[in-house]
């Protein structure tokens, strides 16, 4: 039996109209926190109220580029400048393609700015890849769905 389940190494990023190559995509998540009220008389639950909707920073990982990456340049940008002009922000979009390399599923994150960048430890017993990592913050995200995907499960 064929399975066509979308895989999740195939997927490419967007930044400022660039595509950029990552190895490790993490963070796509929304949770839903919840008061809990105690009501007047009834000792049996507590009544469990959805308060506000919540989402982690995007975690990019990639080898090291060592020149020329305007994703690393608006990091140093953003954290380097000692909030002497204001964070510029951009929308960063992640795809997870079909097989023939479309966009199956599309996230945008809108108003995303870089909170960390960070680089793997160097071990001198490791014959490791170097590895960077930048979290971008973000206000939400939107999910689209392209329309074809729902032809592969039709089959």
């Amino acid at each position: 039996m064929e399975s066509n389940y979308p895989v999740s190494f195939y997927f490419k990023l967007s930044f400022k109209g660039d595509d950029a190559a990552f190895q490790e995509v993490s963070g796509i998540s929304k949770e839903l926190h919840l008061e809990e009220v105690v009501g007047g008389g009834e000792n049996r639950f507590k009544y469990r109220l959805p308060t506000i909707a919540t989402s982690q920073n995007l975690v990019l990982k990639r080898a090291l580029i060592t020149s020329g990456s305007k994703l690393v340049d608006w990091c140093a940008g953003t954290m380097d400048d000692g909030f002497a002009l204001p964070i510029e922000t951009h929308d960063v979009t992640v795809s997870l393609l079909d097989a023939k390399g479309n966009p199956a599923m599309t996230w945008t994150f809108y108003n995303a700015y870089p909170v960390k960048y960070s680089i793997s430890d160097f071990k001198s017993q490791e014959n490791a890849i170097v590895i960077e990592s930048i979290e971008l913050a973000y206000t939400y995200f939107d999910i689209t769905e392209d329309t074809s995907i729902a032809d592969l499960f039709a089959e």
